[in-house]
């Protein structure tokens, strides 16, 4: 199955527009990745000769994450990366937990065989890339962004694709740890057995699972690099 990325832009016809595109993009990148972490500036011509682009796309990429959410401007700093508190974090996890737990019990209801086939196939090609980091984290976006447009309700939609892009702040994918990602197979495998038996409860609940699952993993990374602050409590795990 070949994956679905984002296209780097265009040297001709739309330039500046296909240019700035790109730049988001790779800016978006880097923040997951942790290239560009919690607390990082973000500095215009720093950012411009690294991306060998002049600075106007720069800027403008900087606008957009602003209004994603994702950039803030701090007293002396100028532009950061935003730096999520722990109540923060709980708050993004719990709607993330609430919206995705939705969205498998509408797909219950209305995900379509293709569909099911579809979330069957990436499943199993997330159980062959382990060790893949790169390739388990597209995997396993394309899974929930499938299951998500199974769900057949275009608000939720909007709002999942507003938490997802505030989960970018917390930089790399939980499924880098080693124990992470044989779990969340199985985890995605209890969610399909009960779409194809068109249990919404059950549906539901084994998604609930999955993200609170998903949501320990990621507390304990951050604790692990110390990217919390001090209002994490040390015994919440």
């Amino acid at each position: 199955m070949k994956l679905r990325s984002v296209d780097g832009g265009s040297a001709s016809g739309t330039g500046a527009a296909s240019q700035g595109e790109s730049v988001y993009a790779r800016m978006l990148d880097d923040i997951r990745s942790g290239v560009l972490a919690p607390g990082a500036r973000l500095l215009e011509t720093e950012i411009a000769q690294r991306l060998e682009v002049s600075r106007t796309p720069v800027r403008e990429a900087i606008r957009r994450l602003e209004a994603d959410g994702l950039v803030s401007h701090m007293p002396r700093a100028g532009a950061t990366v935003r730096r999520l508190a722990y109540s923060e974090i709980m708050e993004l996890y719990e709607m993330r937990t609430v919206l995705e737990g939705t969205a498998a019990r509408l797909a219950a209801r209305s995900a379509s065989g293709v569909e099911l086939d579809e979330l069957q196939s990436l499943n199993d090609e997330m159980a062959g890339a382990e060790g893949d980091g790169a390739q388990l984290f597209a995997l396993n976006q394309l899974f929930h962004r499938t299951l998500i447009d199974a769900a057949r309700n275009r608000f939720l939609v909007k709002s999942v694709n507003a938490v997802h892009t505030t989960l970018l702040i917390l930089g790399p994918s939980t499924l880098g740890r080693p124990d992470r990602a044989p779990a969340a197979v199985t985890e995605h495998q209890a969610v399909l057995d009960a779409l194809r038996s068109r249990d919404g409860d059950a549906a539901e609940g084994a998604m609930r699972h999955h993200m609170e699952a998903a949501q320990r993993t990621r507390l304990r990374m951050l604790r692990d690099i110390g990217i919390l602050d001090d209002s994490y409590p040390e015994d919440a795990l």
